[in-house]
Parts: C-alpha cells; sequence; structure tokens
C-alpha cells in the first residue's frame, strides 16, 4: 500500500482563513494525504476570522523530517520584522526533494530563506516583498500576475490565488495524478465562468 504524503501547514498569529481550506480539504479527501498544523507558537494561535487553531507541532526541521511538503499560509503579521525563522524547515524539505509554497505573507517567508533566487515566483503584487524586507534573491524573476506561480518544486501566490494555490501545489505533491488535478482545476474554475 502507497503511503499517504503528508503536508505540513504552517500557521502564525492572525493567519488567513480563506488561504489554506482548499489545499487542506482537496489534499486528504481528493488525494488521501495527511495534513499536520504547524506553528511556532505552541499554544493556540487566531485567525484573522478570530477562529481558533491549536497546532500538532512546532516548525523545527528534526521534528518535520517525514514531511512531504510545506505551506506556509499567509497572516497579517509576516511582514513584521520579529516575524518567525523558518528557514531551516523549508530548507529542508526543499533539500530532500519536498514541495515548499507560500501564499500572501507566506512568501516572505519564502523570500527571507532564499527560496526565490534562480526560481519565477508572485506575491501580492509587485514591489510588495520589497516594500516588507528589502531587495532579495531572485528578485529579478517575480511575475506580476493574479494566479500561482509554480517552479519547479516551489509554488507561490497571492493571497486572492487560493484556487491556483491549490491546483499548482497538488500538481507539484503528486505529479502521477495530473489527471486529478485537471479535474479539480476545472471544478473550481467553473464559479469564475459564471461570475
Amino acid at each position: 500500500m502507497e503511503q499517504k504524503k503528508t503536508i505540513g501547514f504552517v500557521f502564525i498569529d492572525k493567519f488567513a482563513d480563506w488561504e489554506f481550506g482548499l489545499l487542506s480539504g482537496a489534499a486528504t479527501d481528493w488525494f488521501a494525504a495527511r495534513a499536520v498544523a504547524l506553528s511556532p507558537l505552541a499554544g493556540p494561535i487566531r485567525s484573522i476570522g478570530g477562529l481558533k487553531l491549536v497546532p500538532d507541532r512546532g516548525v523545527s526541521a528534526e521534528e518535520n523530517s517525514d514531511l512531504d511538503a510545506v505551506a506556509v499560509i499567509g497572516a497579517e503579521t509576516w511582514p513584521r520584522d520579529d516575524a518567525p525563522d523558518i528557514a531551516p524547515l523549508l530548507n529542508a524539505t526543499l533539500q530532500r526533494g519536498g514541495i515548499v509554497g507560500g501564499i500572501c505573507g507566506g512568501t516572505l517567508a519564502l523570500a527571507r530563506a532564499g527560496l526565490f533566487e534562480g526560481r519565477k515566483h508572485t506575491s501580492n503584487g509587485a514591489g510588495w516583498l520589497q516594500s516588507h524586507i528589502g531587495d532579495y534573491p531572485g528578485s529579478s524573476l517575480y511575475q506580476d500576475v493574479p494566479y500561482a506561480v509554480r517552479d519547479a518544486h516551489i509554488v507561490s501566490a497571492a493571497g486572492s490565488a487560493p484556487g491556483t494555490f491549490t491546483t499548482n501545489f497538488l500538481e507539484a505533491l503528486f505529479p502521477e495524478k495530473a489527471g486529478q488535478v485537471a479535474e479539480m482545476r476545472e471544478f473550481i474554475g467553473r464559479e469564475y465562468l459564471a461570475a
């Protein structure tokens, strides 16, 4: 029997409610993955909408060596100077061939970790990453687009693109299930065809 792939979702205080649900739900229900909530804080944290989440684990690379992928969820607190440094977790996951994704403010964690060097990527608009952390390795490869960007094992998206973040992330994690991901992409896209 094939072992389930495990995705670690990184949450910090004031995380964005709308950015992870489609990915966590689809990954576990449609693709039989396992979702694990990670946070640098041991106790409960709250979403922007006020919902409480109790993380399963911390964010150290050592306690997360079983992860096949990491998704860094946006939060109002990622732009702050005292935002947690999760570079060791992200780099360790990538070095063992895992997928690393960031959406909205979560892209700041990827930029700080140097993961955009030599890779196409996106975030919340041209200049948004620099406005918070200054110039970063790979800044010249920024793509000013309204949908997620995937470059090999790195997936990035604006906070307004949880649908394409989900499908790009799943396509990277499950390349053998490209047909199923294409079905999901078409299913999600129907909403916008009627609008």
